[in-house]
């Protein structure tokens, strides 16, 4: 079975991939390019989980592409806050895109329970709306102590925590319970402004 897989160059992703090809599953991974230093990274991760099972190459999105322009946007109208919960949304809806494209049959995500904004229930139930796909989180129960013995076991762990650029959109006060009315109403307007 096909599925595509958000994948980072961070700890929980590849740890999400892993688990789904230890069930059988056939993943193309997809990643949105925000640095040199994460695509290499996320390319060596990739080397390190094709051992466990099929791994199909990785679909490289570019981010400053793909998501800047509405997170200009969302500052511009002043809903700078929101900007986590749109770029999730974004990754499932291109995730989503990709899958239909090849075939796949669900997308899964590295989303662990309230380990970020981006990660609570509200904001989960607000982001799954991107995608008409099953989303698959193999990690929603795991916490971060056991999501990173398995991430050593596998041989991800080292490759993941070396340096590299934080995330350059992140606002100073993301949304951490997002209204769904209200994230709504912002969509239909970067909808209607042309750049969602």
């Amino acid at each position: 079975m096909k599925a595509v897989a958000l994948l980072s160059s961070g700890i929980d992703s590849p740890v999400a991939i892993y688990l789904m090809l230890r069930k059988g599953f056939e993943i193309t991974p997809v990643h949105f390019r925000q640095s040199g230093t994460k695509e290499s990274k996320v390319l060596e991760l990739c080397e390190v989980l094709g051992k466990y099972g099929k791994l199909n190459k990785a679909v490289i999105v570019d981010a400053y592409e793909e998501q800047a322009p509405v997170f200009s946007k969302l500052a511009e109208i002043g809903k700078g806050k929101w900007t986590c919960l749109f770029c999730k949304y974004m990754m499932l809806r291109k995730a989503c895109r990709v899958g239909h494209e090849i075939g796949a049959r669900a997308i899964v995500t590295g989303d662990s329970l309230g380990q970020v904004a981006s990660q609570t229930l509200d904001n989960l139930m607000i982001i799954s709306r991107a995608s008409d796909l099953p989303i698959l989180r193999p990690l929603i129960g795991l916490d971060k102590e056991e999501i990173v013995r398995i991430a050593k076991e596998i041989g991800t762990f080292d490759i993941s925590i070396e340096p590299e650029e934080s995330c350059p959109f992140v606002p100073r006060y993301p949304i951490v319970r997002g209204s769904l009315g209200e994230f709504a109403r912002i969509r239909e307007r970067l909808v209607r402004e042309g750049v969602l």
